[in-house]
């Protein structure tokens, strides 16, 4: 996890390129009020707490009661680490399936509860940028709303296709990719392939199994209906940060900036989307056919954006790095592992 001590700077830089650019100083960002960055933060939190709470929904009823309500919480808000610091907000469902692995869950179960956790997350993030993306294109913004759309329908439709093709067919390794595989590992390389090919078939047939199941399906849409509440609560961050600065925005507008912005910040360039997301959501806001970086005098600030960045992305950062140690990565008592795992079987 050391090298990530690194790549947390890195995210600094565009916040760095853009008050440089724009003239931001410190006295800016403080003169949004301590209030607006409490109330900023405090909705990111519900917004991760209620992450938390759909993984203890989603965990519960495929493993029942075998770990603690606040320890599958806390592991998944720190699984957002990962996501923070990688490009395209990949990572966390990895962290899952540690965790649970390493209380005694079979790797395809583990496997299948991370995935209905992350594919009712995308799914739900999907549909608010695709609103957001048409709502841009029919106040003119074209190049912005089209950008967002287009992004947003590959993401999703990528992860929901593969998701429901898993329960009618098995899905293997690319031939390319293990080709490559093979070729670099040499029989080591060939080991891995046949592992993961292994593993891919036992997702397959957990997906098999139990995506056509009445509960399954109930606990697909529950899933992906308190999703869409979570990432609400991120949207209304902004319009929260933007009180505490002369510009007005209202709870709907907002929401769709913040997923439009979310949308683009989901491009690989740069890390946890950093400098994607801020210009993503003054582009939204003003219209920006293409990027023209010059914002309109008397209208949105930078200093809101960068506040409402720090108050979203650096804060929780510190936060979910600090559970994800405590929780994730701690060692797990032998004595509970191994009660854990009598329990499951």
């Amino acid at each position: 996890m050391n090298w990530r001590i690194i790549v947390i700077p890195a995210t600094l830089i565009p916040i760095f390129i853009i008050a440089f650019q724009f003239d931001i100083n410190i006295e800016d960002i403080l003169a949004i009020g301590i209030l607006p960055f409490l109330g900023a933060i405090a909705v990111m939190m519900i917004k991760l707490g209620l992450q938390g709470i759909k993984f203890v929904y989603i965990t519960r009823n495929y493993l029942g009661k075998f770990d603690s309500f606040w320890n599958l919480i806390g592991v998944r808000i720190g699984s957002e680490f990962i996501k923070f610091t990688t490009p395209m907000f990949i990572g966390a469902e990895f962290v899952v399936i540690y965790y649970l692995k390493k209380k005694g869950v079979p790797t395809a179960k583990a496997t299948w509860i991370a995935i209905m956790d992350i594919v009712t997350e995308v799914l739900a993030a999907g549909l608010l940028s695709i609103i957001a993306g048409i709502f841009a294109i029919l106040n003119g913004a074209y190049v912005v709303g089209a950008l967002i759309v287009i992004i947003s329908l590959i993401v999703t439709l990528l992860w929901i296709i593969l998701f429901f093709l898993s329960s009618t067919r098995v899905i293997l390794m690319p031939k390319i990719c293990s080709y490559l595989v093979k070729q670099i590992g040499k029989e080591r390389g060939e080991k891995y392939v046949l592992q993961a090919n292994a593993w891919m078939e036992e997702i397959c047939m957990m997906s098999r199994k139990n995506l056509k199941t009445a509960k399954s399906r109930k606990v697909f849409i529950v899933s992906f209906l308190v999703s869409i509440v979570s990432w609400s609560f991120y949207g209304i961050s902004f319009m929260i940060i933007a009180m505490g600065t002369e510009f007005v925005i209202n709870a709907f507008d907002s929401i769709m900036a913040v997923m439009g912005a979310n949308a683009l910040a989901n491009l690989p360039i740069t890390i946890g989307g950093s400098g994607l997301a801020e210009f993503g959501i003054v582009a939204y806001l003003h219209n920006l056919n293409p990027f023209n970086l010059e914002i309109p005098e008397g209208s949105l600030a930078w200093d809101a954006v960068i506040g409402w960045r720090i108050a979203t992305y650096y804060v929780p950062i510190g936060i979910t790095w600090l559970l994800l140690v405590k929780l994730a990565l701690s060692r797990i008592p032998k004595k509970t592992s191994d009660s854990t795992d009598d329990k499951i079987k």
